[in-house]
């Protein structure tokens, strides 16, 4: 959800479109650093979140990051940056902070996650005492990303200090771009049983929903909207319907118009999608979006 106008302003337009929980910046997205909040915006903030019952919201870090920067320069503004945004997370009251892992840029996937890890830990000894979480987003696998498979975001977390304070979102496009067969009863079961054994449910803290405009394995990160992408409203219909999942929030990052129309039809459907909502409309045709991941 935007915060134009103020990060309390979030919670209304979610209200309007029917939200549950929802997803917000804690800054402006494409730069750094950003000066403090004025006074009065987490109070603002946390009356809107008592006012509406949209709980939990989270946040997504700015996608400059890199935790595993082979540049110093880079991995030290990362590192700043992280911190900067959990900070931010605690005193809104924010459950979590979802970030991309990192590009390893040709130093290889051990290196990375080695680098990763270190770079968590040196976060997590600024930050003691904040109360927001560091999520880890599962990847597409694009270019020279980490995190495209569990085992990855396992063995970061495996070398992660306090990982009470770190947990993982999954991405429905990402996981699907990444190779994994979430389109089908089979590959859905497999998916989570891979899950389960390399991160386990418990760390699960968010989904984000969003159809793919690549096919299968393509390591491409292209979000479209529900049920005009690859992964097919069957693929969908097992999220919504899965009860290892049914209490985890569930997040579009699809594209949107100022009227925000297509996020309540992609809710609509997703929920015509459960049992109990309805058989569902007809499966619309692939690929006629414009959204972008």
């Amino acid at each position: 959800m935007s915060i134009a106008g103020g990060m309390h302003t979030a919670f209304a337009r979610a209200e309007r479109a029917g939200c549950a929980t929802m997803q917000v910046f804690t800054k402006n997205n494409t730069r750094w650093s950003a000066p403090p909040y004025e006074e009065g915006t987490a109070e603002r903030f946390r009356a809107e979140a008592a006012r509406t019952g949209i709980d939990p919201v989270y946040a997504h870090a700015t996608y400059l990051i890199n935790l595993c920067a082979p540049d110093a320069a880079v991995l030290a503004r990362s590192r700043d940056a992280l911190a900067d945004e959990l900070t931010r997370c605690a005193l809104l009251g924010i459950a979590g902070l979802i970030v991309h892992p990192g590009a390893h840029m040709g130093r290889g996937e051990t290196e990375g996650i080695r680098l990763i890890a270190d770079s968590l830990n040196a976060v997590h000894e600024r930050t003691r005492g904040c109360g927001a979480l560091t999520v880890l987003e599962t990847t597409a696998g694009q270019g020279s990303s980490v995190g495209y498979r569990f085992e990855q975001l396992g063995a970061i977390i495996a070398r992660v200090e306090e990982k009470e304070r770190t947990a993982v979102c999954i991405d429905t496009c990402h996981l699907f771009a990444a190779g994994y067969d979430i389109g089908t009863t089979e590959g859905w079961n497999a998916t989570l049983r891979e899950f389960a054994e390399a991160i386990g449910f418990p760390r699960l803290a968010a989904v984000h929903v969003n159809d793919s405009r690549r096919e299968r394995g393509s390591r491409v990160d292209r979000h479209e909207h529900i049920g005009r992408g690859m992964i097919g409203l069957g693929g969908f219909r097992l999220l919504m319907n899965d009860p290892r999942l049914e209490r985890v929030p569930k997040i579009l990052e699809t594209a949107k118009s100022d009227d925000m129309h297509e996020d309540v039809e992609n809710m609509a459907l997703l929920r015509s999608l459960m049992r109990g909502h309805g058989r569902g409309r007809r499966e619309p045709a692939r690929g006629r979006g414009r959204a972008r991941g």
